[in-house]
């Protein structure tokens, strides 16, 4: 039994999909095309555009799908169940059928377009303390404009809000030991501030089809199986709603799920998924 996932924003690096594009040319044009801009020359020269959530995203999709293919042509085998992280999840529709790579491209584009207007906002990685044990803090603290965004790991939790919030908490959680890390974004991704990215992406999703997933999907607001009937109002409410990573993973692991394989650049999802079998 295997699990593919794939990586989301943050995983991003120059130079990634160097290897993979050679092998998908028709692939690769098509992207251009649609975004209006190279893919492959944005991928290899990096730069500062690489970080900016408007070319991160459709660029990440990208690469993270030909990763797919690539091992899809090698293999000939479908894995058994699929998941991504955050923008990685709309990987995790296109290998399991619900959409084709343009309309999963479209959507990224979309998304990160909207997702890149919010300013104001910031986010920051809490390393330490168990993840209901900040969520708790946060609640005590009564901290307006403050949320999860993030469960990746028992003892890995990602806040989100508004950039006064987010500075103001870390004296909540400097009495818990914890190691506080701002995340260089100016938006409070997976928070109610994307509310009108989330309500513009609401009305976009609508012209597009999609599929049953041939693959079951386990999705990021629920961390369990994704039903058909949710499959547009999944990626809606994504947009401000956390990341159940921990609890995605620790479901398939209690499903004695364990052979995960991550398809992207990087190897942060394998880390995380590490820690979480060891309780971390």
């Amino acid at each position: 039994m295997t699990i593919f996932v794939f990586p989301g924003q943050g995983s991003q690096t120059k130079e990634m999909g160097k290897d993979l594009f050679p092998l998908f040319p028709d692939l690769v044009k098509q992207a251009s095309t649609v975004l209006g801009y190279d893919i492959a020359e944005l991928c290899l020269t990096g730069g500062d555009r690489l970080n900016q959530t408007n070319f991160t995203q459709p660029a990440l999709f990208t690469v993270n799908a030909l990763h797919y293919l690539k091992k899809k042509s090698e293999s000939g085998k479908n894995p058994d169940y699929v998941l991504g992280h955050s923008l990685g999840e709309y990987n995790a529709y296109f290998a399991a059928g619900v959409c084709d790579f343009i309309t999963g491209l479209q959507l990224v584009k979309k998304r990160g377009e909207l997702m890149s207007r919010s300013k104001g906002g910031a986010m920051a990685a809490i390393i330490g303390p168990k993840s209901d044990d900040i969520s708790k803090a946060l609640l005590d603290a009564a901290i307006p404009g403050i949320s999860v965004a993030n469960f990746n790991s028992y003892t890995q939790t990602v806040v989100t809000g508004t950039q006064e919030a987010v500075t103001r908490s870390k004296t909540v959680f400097e009495p818990m030991n914890a190691l506080f890390f701002p995340l260089n974004v100016t938006g409070a991704f997976h928070s109610p501030l994307m509310k009108e990215a989330q309500s513009e992406f609401s009305e976009y999703i609508r012209q597009f089809k999609l599929n049953p997933p041939v693959i079951p999907i386990i999705a990021n607001i629920t961390a369990k199986p994704l039903e058909n009937a949710d499959l547009q109002s999944n990626l809606v409410s994504q947009i401000t709603d956390p990341v159940r990573w921990l609890q995605s993973v620790s479901w398939l692991l209690e499903k004695n799920q364990t052979d995960f394989e991550e398809l992207g650049p990087g190897k942060v999802l394998t880390g995380l998924i590490q820690k979480i079998k060891q309780g971390k």
